[in-house]
């Protein structure tokens, strides 16, 4: 019989995970975490609720002139869709100006017993997950999406995905060039009912 080892307190944890926030994408720059660096913090986040071990989801790692042709790609399809030309810039900037970005590719398996929200969701945890290690390994992060991250013509032409796939999030990585402002925070108590029957 296997004993059990009670899980001890980690309130180390507790305490990054009470003060994390996200770091603003514009503000992050180069370096990026490298190969070596990048590779444990994505298999850090890929463990993530997963009902059925259908694994739901993939990672495309976005760097240099990758970055640069999605960028060009935003500028002419949003025009060629009639995107508010005004708002096109700041598309363009997620890709042009990110030193690393991780495509997590919301990729749902066939399953009788799995539903697809289930799937979503989890491809969501990985999102968190992601971006929550990048920041423990001291790096800014940000999850970001955008029409870029549905829109079929821009997910089949720049990332070659298949019909059913979709971004979850862009995870935007880098180095901090400034530390934001605390923003205000969800009210527990008003957000939170407690029942007992």
């Amino acid at each position: 019989m296997t004993e059990i080892t009670p899980l001890a307190p980690r309130p180390e944890v507790l305490d990054f995970l009470a003060t994390r926030r996200s770091r603003p994408a514009k503000t992050l720059r180069a370096p990026g975490p490298d190969r070596a660096a990048l590779t444990p913090l994505l298999a850090t986040a890929m463990r993530v609720p997963d009902h059925g071990k259908l694994e739901p989801w993939r990672l495309i790692v976005l760097e240099g002139a990758a970055l640069a042709r999605l960028a060009a790609l935003t500028g002419r399809l949003g025009a060629e869709q009639g995107r508010d030309p005004e708002k096109l810039p700041k598309s363009q900037a997620m890709f042009a100006d990110a030193p690393l970005i991780v495509a997590v590719v919301s990729s749902p398996q066939a399953s009788d017993k799995i539903p697809e929200v289930e799937q979503t969701l989890s491809a969501g945890a990985l999102c968190l997950s992601l971006v929550n290690a990048a920041q423990a390994a001291g790096w800014g992060a940000n999850w970001l999406t955008g029409w870029m991250a549905l829109d079929r013509d821009f997910l089949t032409e720049g990332l070659a995905l298949a019909p059913t796939e979709w971004v979850a999030g862009w995870i935007v990585i880098g180095t901090e060039s400034a530390v934001p402002p605390e923003r205000p925070r969800p009210d527990v108590a008003a957000k939170t009912e407690w029942r007992s029957a």
